[in-house]
Parts: structure tokens; C-alpha cells; sequence
């Protein structure tokens, strides 16, 4: 008895195959079919390696959302070299809100020579191709992204060549902590004092003709420092022109949360326009000399997250391959097939004369005659 059930446990299952198998003997294989199959294996093979490429390959997702946190200190990254004496030079940062910020409270001056080395000029050099890449192709930040804490440090090399000139520029570097609203900082003559209405700085012991405010800004950047991020400042170069110039940088700073496989960091990212003029007061373009980043706060926050293709999302994404290949070469196959029997048929068809029989009525006939035996004699 329980054979039997087992053989109608097998015999309904058979019932249920949907691949039912055909003997070898009732399959004909043909040379059109083999170039077919191997035209469609090879595109298999070529699809299959280019969907693996991809599986391996990720993307950064952007999210955009309201910032809510306005309570929490704005971290500023600075280290910008000025063609002046340290001593002749001041920097601090002015809210909205006149809370003023000292260069004391994080900043260092260091006199350094302001012309760069060969080796720190092939850097500054790539670092301004990086940039003007960046502006034309801005799919490449996303790769600065994934390489961030990858790559090599984007600082400025120091110098090799142990130069014996006298320092002639004044190097501030290092950090600040500021309010989290609109803010101007900026690098100008004299060190800046306390002030009842605001602040102000010690100029009038400093001649005007020691003024230079040409710069280099080997980085700028808002809060954490990610090393191998590239900011839109960074090896950024201004000669003056005149003693009494004012250069100007307005910024618009995006906080940003990134996450990537390598880091999960809180940064700011930031645009800027530029603008520089010289003062001359006595042809109405007042102000004062020196250089000014006036910056502001997005409301609006940036989320960049990386992304993977899921493991089964490459699976199916594979299944559809190999099935549509093999489904559409085994339709086109079979078309092509029925094409040429048919233009076939009809030549065969043509080629065919018909032939007229003499019939005892009289009449005749257009069908060809039957062979027999008797006619064969």
C-alpha cells in the first residue's frame, strides 16, 4: 500500500512538471540555431560582467530637510596666508547678533615667506585643476565623497627647499568657534580691540604703504575637518593690485550629514561669489582694506548618504537577463526561420511548370500526371 501511494505521490507530481523533458533522439540541432545560441551566450557573458560592474558600484542619495538645530557652535577651518607682517595684521569674526569672535581663541599667526616652493607650487597648481574640474563636472564631488579619509591630505606640503629669506607674510591657521547665524569674517590692519559699539582695529600706527592684502587661502572650511575633502576656496589666489584693496568672499554655508561606508560625519558645505575692488574715496568707492567672508546659514539641511545595490536586487536583475536573452533570441530565431521557409516555398512553388493532359472527351488537364508502375515500363 505504501508503494502504491508513493507511486501516485510521483506520478501527480510528473503531472505538475512544467519543464517536461524531450527525448535527444526528437531534438534536431542546426547551424543557424548554433550561431544563434552562441551570439546569445556571448551577449549573456557581456551583460552578465557589466551588471556585476554596476552590483560593485555605488551611488550618493541627496535628502534634503529643514535644519532645526540653531543652538549648536559653527566650527570655522582657516588657514589663509597675507603678503604682511603678523604684526601688522588682525583677524576676528562679527555675528549678527555683534558677538565678536577674537582670532586669540583658536588661530595662530605664523611668519612664513609668502612665494611658494617648486613642490608647493605643483600642488597649489593640481589643486587648481581639481577645482576647475569640480565647476564643469559636478558629478565629481560625488567621488570626493567616497574617497574622504581615502585619499591624501589636500593640506599645504611644507616647504623642501629650507629657503634663508626673511618671512615677508603672515600664515593664520587653525579654528574658530562662532554663533550659528550670519557672520563676517575678516582680515585687516591693525589687531583688533573691544569696542562699546562693536569692535575696531589699530590701524593708524601701520603706513598705508605697507598695505598688501595679496592672499593665499590653502583652506577654508565649515565644521568638521574630513581630510581628503576638497572646499570650494581651497588654493585660491589673489595678487593686489593696489596698497588700499578690499577682496571680498559672500558664502552661503549648507549643513550637511554624510554617509558613506568609510566615515558618518557633520559638515557644512558652502557656494561663494567673489568681488574685489579698490578703495578710493575720493572716486566714491569707499570701505576699508582688507578681506572680508561674509557668510550665511541655509536653513535647509543636506543629507548625502552612499548606497549599495541590495544582493538580490542583483540576482533578479540577472535572472531578467539571461531569461530575456534567451526568450527574445529563441523569438527572433524562430521568425527568422519562418521567413526564409516561406520565400523559400514560393521559388520552390515557381519553379514549377504546369503541364496540360489530353483527357478522351476532349478536354484536358493541368495536373501533373500520376506515375504507376504500368507507366514505368
Amino acid at each position: 500500500m505504501r508503494r502504491l501511494n508513493r507511486k501516485k505521490t510521483l506520478n501527480l507530481v510528473k503531472e505538475l512538471d512544467a519543464f517536461p523533458k524531450v527525448p535527444e533522439s526528437y531534438v534536431e540541432t542546426s547551424a543557424s540555431g548554433g550561431t544563434v545560441s552562441l551570439i546569445a551566450f556571448t551577449t549573456i557573458a557581456f551583460l552578465t560582467v557589466m551588471e556585476f560592474m554596476v552590483y560593485r558600484d555605488t551611488w550618493m542619495k541627496y535628502e534634503y530637510e529643514v535644519d532645526k538645530d540653531f543652538t549648536s557652535k559653527l566650527r570655522i577651518n582657516i588657514d589663509i596666508t597675507v603678503a604682511m607682517r603678523c604684526q601688522y595684521v588682525g583677524a576676528d569674526v562679527l555675528d549678527l547678533a555683534e558677538t565678536m569672535v577674537a582670532s586669540a581663541d583658536g588661530l595662530i599667526y605664523e611668519p612664513v615667506v609668502f612665494d611658494l616652493s617648486p613642490q608647493q607650487k605643483e600642488w597649489q597648481r593640481m589643486l587648481q585643476l581639481i577645482q576647475s574640474r569640480l565647476q564643469e563636472e559636478h558629478s565629481l564631488q560625488d567621488v570626493i565623497f567616497k574617497s574622504a579619509f581615502k585619499s591624501a591630505s589636500t593640506a599645504l606640503p611644507p616647504r623642501e627647499d629650507n629657503s634663508l629669506q626673511s618671512p615677508d607674510a603672515c600664515r593664520i591657521h587653525g579654528h574658530l568657534y562662532v554663533n550659528k547665524v550670519a557672520g563676517n569674517f575678516h582680515i585687516t590692519v591693525g589687531k583688533a580691540i573691544p569696542h562699546p559699539r562693536g569692535h575696531a582695529h589699530l590701524a593708524a600706527l601701520v603706513s598705508h604703504e605697507s598695505y598688501n592684502f595679496s592672499h593665499r587661502i590653502d583652506h577654508l572650511s565649515f565644521g568638521e575637518l574630513i581630510p581628503g575633502i576638497i572646499n570650494p576656496l581651497d588654493g585660491t589666489e589673489k595678487i593686489a593690485s593696489d596698497h588700499n584693496q578690499m577682496f571680498q568672499y559672500f558664502i552661503t554655508v549648507v549643513p550637511t550629514k554624510l554617509h558613506t561606508h568609510k566615515i558618518s560625519a557633520e559638515t557644512h558645505q558652502f557656494s561663494v561669489t567673489e568681488r574685489e575692488r579698490v578703495i578710493n574715496h575720493a572716486a566714491g568707492s569707499h570701505g576699508v582694506s582688507g578681506i572680508f567672508m561674509k557668510y550665511d546659514i541655509s536653513s535647509l539641511m543636506v543629507t548625502v548618504t552612499e548606497e549599495h545595490m541590495p544582493f538580490w536586487q542583483f540576482l533578479v536583475r540577472l535572472c531578467g537577463i539571461i531569461g530575456g536573452i534567451f526568450s527574445t533570441t529563441g523569438i527572433l530565431h524562430g521568425f527568422g526561420r519562418f521567413v526564409v521557409e516561406v520565400i523559400f516555398c514560393r521559388f520552390r512553388l515557381g519553379s514549377y511548370k504546369s503541364t496540360s493532359v489530353p483527357l478522351p472527351d476532349g478536354h484536358t488537364s493541368n495536373h501533373l500526371p500520376l506515375i504507376t508502375d504500368n507507366s514505368t515500363h
